[in-house]
This record gives C-alpha cells, structure tokens and sequence, in this order.
C-alpha cells in the first residue's frame, strides 16, 4: 500500500557549488510537493543541475547559514518544510516516516538522526540529532553557526536517519572545520569574548574527551579516533582565528 500525504510538504535545500550532489539529493525527496533550492550564486552547473530536475531555483548572497534558512522560509507554500543540505539524502524508511509523522499531526517538529559518513563508513555514535521537519509556522532559526530552529513546543525525534555524505575525505573534513571556525571565531568576537590559555588548552582536550569517551565515538573504530581528534582540532582553530582576527584588529 503506497502512502498519501494529503499535507503539502515543501523540501528546501541550501546550496554552494553543490554540483557533486545536488542530483541525488533532489531525487531523494521527489515525494516532495514542491522542491526549493536556494543558491548562493554558484559558479558550477549547480542552478543547471536543480532547475533541470523541476526544483524553484533561487538565489541570495551567503552571509550565514541562519539567514538563508530564514530567507527561504517564505518561499515554501507547504503546509510542512523539511530543510535539506546536498550532501544528505531521504532513505525510503525515512521517507516513509516523516510521511507517516505529518499525517499524525503528533508533533509541529521533528528532530533527525545524522550519522556522520567518514572514511566509507557510518559512524553510528558520531552522530547529531537536528530539527530539520518543521510546520510552516511563523518558523524562526537562530544563531550564525550551528543555527537553531526557535522551537514553541518540544520536537518529536524520528527513527531512521539521514544519509549524509558528510566529508569527501580527511582533508574535507578538515577544511570544514576550518570554515566552519572562521565563522564561529567572528561570533565569539562580535560578542565580546576573549581568548585565554585556558580556553586555548583544555577547550580542544575536553572536546576530544566529550566526542570519544562520553558520546563513545571509540565504537566507531579508527574513524571514531580521527573525527574526534578532528573536532579537537576544530575547537582550537577556532581560538587560534580569534587571536588573528583581535591580532588584526588592533
């Protein structure tokens, strides 16, 4: 028995020179009512690639993360909004229960796991767990990085997970940590936040500490190892560009 959905669902996805997977991507969500795509201008045939596949191709300038989510927003006329990077794909057994969610009306928002891929593997404790399917309700996110949907009630959280084909290898991984703590460096200076030894030293051990023995990222094998001393790295790099950016300030 195939499943209805009699409540339009609109899928939005942020895009940058995407061009590696942006196909697969909006195939993935083809039970979707309609399809957004919000560019950032890219210089590859990404906008080809998404208006070919019948996706509303649109365009914005990136600042960051939470200002494209909530510039999108106002584009989808689905009663649901599921948010989408390129790199991630909707399994037919999570098809099946955001589907099943939405009619069940149990929830105005759900939370979905997201194992992380990394050296051709899942890694099942690697993992975040990310509001991404949403009633189109006065939505709001929140914060420059790591951006927050500004929840009114508590999530449902889904079963099955995403597939994420989150980085392309090592130095993947590491060059989106590095974006990733330029942007985050900027916040804590825009704030007024000050690097000290302290944080310098045992912020990067503790995160190591927190991603391999406390989320037991160590049952990932050697990936687990490497991501967590990746995400040790990430948090220094992001002390150490603030101490540049105070450097150039002055």
């Amino acid at each position: 028995m195939q499943l209805r959905n009699t409540k339009k669902l609109s899928v939005i996805i942020l895009t940058h020179n995407e061009e590696f997977y942006i196909s697969e991507a909006i195939k993935s969500v083809s039970f979707a009512d309609e399809i957004i795509v919000l560019d950032s201008y890219s210089n590859d045939r990404t906008p080809e690639i998404a208006s070919g596949l019948g996706s509303n191709l649109i365009f914005r300038e990136f600042d960051n993360y939470c200002n494209q989510r909530n510039y999108a927003i106002p584009y989808a006329t689905g009663d649901w909004i599921l948010f989408l990077d390129a790199d991630e794909r909707v399994s037919e057994k999570l098809k099946r229960e955001i589907l099943k969610s939405i009619e069940s009306n149990k929830f105005s928002t759900y939370k979905i796991w997201f194992p992380h891929f990394f050296m051709n593997r899942f890694l099942f404790h690697y993992t975040d767990k990310t509001v991404r399917l949403m009633k189109n309700d006065d939505l709001l996110f929140k914060n420059e990085v790591h951006e927050r949907l500004v929840l009114k009630s508590k999530p449902g959280v889904l079963r099955n997970h995403m597939i994420h084909y989150t980085y392309r290898g090592l130095l993947h991984f590491i060059s989106k940590k590095d974006k990733y703590a330029w942007f985050q460096a900027k916040m804590c200076i825009s704030k007024a936040q000050k690097v000290t030894l302290f944080l310098l030293i045992f912020k990067p051990f503790y995160r190591f500490f927190h991603t391999y023995i406390i989320k037991r990222v160590y049952l990932d094998g050697v990936p687990g190892l490497a991501a967590a001393a990746i995400d040790a790295y990430g948090v220094f790099s992001r002390y150490a560009k603030m101490m540049l950016i105070e450097k150039d300030s002055k």
